[in-house]
């Protein structure tokens, strides 16, 4: 009977990825069509089949949706309003060229903290572009540290919605998490980032053009340098706080004040009605054009929220129809490492479905089963595990791959070379880093 689970839950993972990549069905579709099929098929009664699928799906999406919808208001409040803008451009000027590499690092670490890494390229590419028409430099030694920066943060740092889910399914401590994903992150972007760009730009010269984005700008005029840090790192912040509140001695009252306020949810809800006020009603933006700006926002959300959410339904089907424990007393005889073990599933599941986030949900959601029976597993460095290996190997599958190949004007070769290398840098240097610091924390 084991046996037969364990081979069924593959056949579930081989539906997901076959939907994503052959059939190209949406990633929602084949996180559901993957879940009932296990459940049907390892038996689980059909009048508790739904039961756990939506217990599983609003688990998630219970902790997630609001959080999803405020980081994504944030994002488009900074693009904007040329917020973004104003941060690349300070660290431009501040390192000079000779140290343009390390203020592009800067740059996307810093945009990158409350936006999706999509929305944080957009931001930051136009001035990628302009530097290079003016620096006259290779593009690869801009643009390659910019998007490390992005992409780490996006992989491992909440309030990103995929640290967050695998947050949420491993029931880990947000503020430890967002103080171990800092540390792992900053070298691990330094070495992807400004080191992997001096290297590879002199062996590769982009043979197109970058293509020349533009953000519509709706702010009459630009917001100071101060405003724009203050927003972008205001929810960071108020999560830090909270985090370290309990440590200060303070009154009770007090530390129960900034636990709130630094709750994903309420950080970003103050830091969205903050980006409202100096971003937009003081830079000449009116109630219709904020509305119409909220709204335009809100739309995108829906695709990540489904996949988001069918991964904690699999997860919960993994559970209800008893797979979680099997491959746990499986583990145990392995003697195989929880962060090992996450690592090597979230970076499989990236490669064959191209996605971070339905990488880091499943991956989640397979092995929060098993963590379940251990004890003395760190479940924070495990959420950074599972994002480390859903950084992995992008390639043709993966959106990522294509809209870096467009904007900086490569081909697929030089993709590979540059883009799909400074993926699996990141990976592998930030998986280290969680084995690491596995042995103090």
């Amino acid at each position: 009977m084991d046996t037969y689970l364990l081979l069924m839950t593959l056949v579930s993972i081989i539906i997901v990825i076959l939907g994503v990549s052959w059939w190209k069905w949406h990633a929602f579709m084949s996180l559901v069509v993957a879940s009932l099929f296990l459940a049907i098929v390892s038996g689980l009664s059909l009048d508790k089949i739904v039961t756990a699928y939506e217990t599983g799906v609003g688990g998630v999406l219970g902790h997630l949706i609001g959080i999803l919808a405020l980081g994504t208001i944030l994002g488009k409040m900074m693009a904007d309003s040329g917020a973004g803008m104003q941060v690349a451009d300070f660290f431009v000027r501040s390192f000079g060229l000779k140290k343009l590499p390390w203020a592009m690092l800067l740059s996307g670490f810093i945009i990158g903290l409350p936006v999706f890494f999509e929305v944080g390229i957009l931001i930051v590419l136009p001035l990628v572009i302009s530097i290079h028409k003016t620096a006259k430099q290779n593009i690869l030694l801009i643009a390659l540290p910019v998007i490390a920066g992005l992409s780490i943060v996006h992989g491992l740092v909440p309030p990103h919605p995929g640290a967050l889910a695998a947050i949420s399914i491993y029931n880990a401590n947000l503020g430890k998490v967002l103080l171990y994903s800092l540390i792992i992150a900053i070298p691990a972007a330094i070495i992807a980032g400004p080191l992997f760009a001096r290297w590879i730009h002199t062996r590769v010269t982009p043979e197109g053009e970058p293509e020349l984005i533009r953000i519509n700008v709706r702010s009459k005029s630009l917001p100071g340098i101060g405003i724009s840090f203050f927003v972008i790192l205001l929810p960071v912040i108020l999560m830090i706080l909270a985090a370290v509140a309990p440590f200060l001695s303070l009154p009770h009252a007090i530390t129960k004040f900034f636990a709130f306020i630094g709750s994903p949810l309420i950080a970003l809800l103050i830091s969205c009605f903050a980006a409202y006020y100096f971003l937009g009603f003081r830079k000449g933006m009116d109630r219709e054009a904020i509305k119409k700006l909220t709204e335009e926002c809100l739309l995108p959300i829906g695709s990540i929220a489904l996949i988001i959410g069918a991964g904690g339904g699999f997860k919960q089907i993994l559970i209800a129809s008893g797979v979680g424990t099997v491959i746990a007393h499986m583990s145990e005889h392995l003697s195989l490492s929880p962060l090992v073990l996450a690592f090597i599933i979230a970076g499989l599941i990236r490669i064959a479905t191209g996605s971070a986030t339905v990488a880091l949900t499943t991956a989640a959601g397979i092995v929060s089963p098993i963590v379940a029976h251990m004890s003395g597993v760190n479940l924070e460095l495990l959420v950074i595990a599972t994002g480390a290996g859903s950084l992995m190997f992008s390639h043709v599958n993966d959106a990522g791959f294509w809209m870096v190949k467009e904007y900086l004007g490569l081909s697929v070769k030089e993709t590979f070379k540059t883009w799909t290398v400074l993926e699996t840098l990141l990976s592998f240097i930030a998986f280290a880093g969680a084995l690491v610091l596995s042995a103090f924390v």
